[in-house]
């Protein structure tokens, strides 16, 4: 695994290094000593799948409320996303500022988004399929969102959105008094 920071601080892409022959390849997409290189000491609690079947879909922007804020990492292992993480952090010098990156089956990256962010993305293809690792549990109360759309991020995203949940239509804007998490 290569890692590599964002301009996010603590939020990493990391590259699988497969090895491969006539088979096929095999790639660690985890190993507890060498992602202390990213200083990462928490315990994976809960790991999620999702399907997404329309190109142009938006998902998030999801966070959960300390103290059930949570690291994440997210892989996709069919099709391809635009993904994103909002820093929400509380007196950092990113705070507000979004970092996007293609994650997809066939680039086999992966991003690790610290505690304090905000994540989202959008399929770029039909019939996405991701892999989430989570240090928390999922805690519908301390559960919350960001518009996708909301003016004080201005998020690029690369398609047209013609799919958005109920639910993620009804984050509220992000007012100017707003200190973060």
């Amino acid at each position: 695994m290569i890692f590599a920071e964002s301009p996010l601080k603590g939020c990493y892409n990391i590259t699988l290094t497969p090895r491969g022959d006539s088979r096929g390849w095999f790639a660690r997409t985890f190993c507890k000593e060498t992602f202390l290189q990213i200083n990462h000491h928490k315990e994976w609690v809960q790991m999620n799948h999702s399907f997404t079947a329309e190109k142009g879909t938006v998902r998030g922007m999801h966070f959960q409320h300390p103290p059930h804020a949570e690291i994440k990492m997210v892989r996709c292992i069919a099709g391809a996303v635009f993904d994103v993480a909002v820093d929400l952090r509380k007196d950092s010098e990113t705070f507000l500022q979004w970092y996007g990156v293609e994650l997809s089956a066939e680039n086999k990256q992966m991003i690790y988004i610290p505690e304090g962010f905000a994540h989202g993305f959008q399929t770029l293809t039909e019939n996405v399929e991701l892999i989430y690792h989570h240090t928390e549990f999922y805690t519908p109360e301390a559960e919350a969102g960001l518009l996708h759309n909301d003016p004080m991020l201005n998020i690029n995203w690369p398609l047209n959105i013609n799919n958005l949940s109920e639910r993620d239509t009804k984050h509220p804007l992000i007012q100017s008094n707003f200190k973060g998490i």
